[in-house]
């Protein structure tokens, strides 16, 4: 076993994962894995660069993750970046300051290269057999990749909850109107990604990430968190309408109120689950399978 570490940084959260990982058999085992809602990309989509008080936010999470690493003795660490630092003018600020806290220099990748490492995260304990749509909704971006054992077709798109949250909602819950130009941005999103990608060709559909997690959280009923119910949960197209039509009509205090709903996504979720419950609706998909294997895993396995 080689024990490793990896940091995904996105537009909402900065997250780790500290695991023992086999090289031959691809098993992970888990030593540490935890999440800090940052906002990173707190007002990314008007400004084209990272907020300053949002780069403090992310810089005091790598102190954190720093002292974890350095307890748990991982040997190799890989640092990637999503979203938010692809798209802002200022990323070298950044990249300087994690390799200031963190000794490595943050890999800010392509929205391909994340695909690919969600889609590998997430189908490693899958049969293989089927052939999967990953999608992986973020704060600032969603992929999309069709693939089996392999990703085959991949495409990130800027429709993550966050950005799409900045860009249209102003009121408390949003209005209809509101609601219209978030649904009307994910379409064309998707018409763009299915370009590049066969959408409605797989035959599993996976979800990933806090908005998807969260709705299953949700549609599940339960009263706190469970990351092992929620793994491998299958939530259908009809209890994923059904959570984003309470979602929406909700106040942000009466979300905040929901205790699986992590405070860090109250003011974003609708956005998010819009968006998986428009792309349910243009693949054809009756459930989605809920994975909270992604693209920290992806980048585990990557190091070995």
């Amino acid at each position: 076993m080689t024990r490793v570490a990896a940091v995904d940084c996105g537009t909402n959260s900065i997250r780790l994962l500290v695991a023992d990982v086999d090289p031959a058999t691809g098993e992970v085992v888990d030593l540490d894995r935890r999440m800090t809602i940052v906002r990173l990309g707190q007002g990314v989509d008007r400004t084209g660069r990272l907020a300053r008080e949002a780069l403090e936010r992310t810089f005091a999470a790598c102190r954190e993750y720093a002292a974890v690493i350095e307890e748990l003795g991982a040997q190799k660490l890989r640092f990637v970046a999503t979203s938010a630092s692809r798209d802002a003018e200022n990323r070298d600020d950044f990249v300087r300051g994690v390799r200031d806290i963190l000794g490595v220099e943050p890999e800010v990748v392509t929205g391909d290269q994340e695909a690919e490492f969600s889609f590998t995260g997430a189908t490693k304990e899958l049969d293989g057999t089927d052939s999967y749509l990953v999608v992986d909704i973020g704060g600032g971006s969603t992929e999309f990749v069709v693939g089996t054992e392999h990703a085959r077709a991949a495409r990130s798109v800027d429709i993550g909850c966050v950005r799409l949250t900045e860009r249209h909602v102003r009121t408390d819950p949003p209005s209809r109107d509101e609601v219209a130009a978030i649904r009307a941005d994910v379409r064309a999103a998707l018409d763009l990604a299915e370009r590049t990608v066969p959408l409605r060709e797989a035959d599993t559909l996976v979800g990933l990430a806090g908005s998807v997690t969260t709705v299953a959280a949700v549609a599940l009923g339960l009263e706190e968190y469970d990351s092992s119910v929620i793994h491998g949960s299958r939530i259908s197209a009809g209890q994923v309408a059904e959570v984003t039509e309470r979602l929406r009509a909700m106040t942000h205090d009466e979300r905040a109120a929901i205790p699986v709903i992590h405070p860090g996504r109250v003011d974003v979720i609708i956005a998010g689950a819009l968006v998986l419950r428009e792309v349910m609706e243009r693949v054809g998909a009756r459930e989605v399978v809920v994975s909270e294997h992604d693209i920290l895993d992806g980048i585990a396995l990557s190091l070995v």
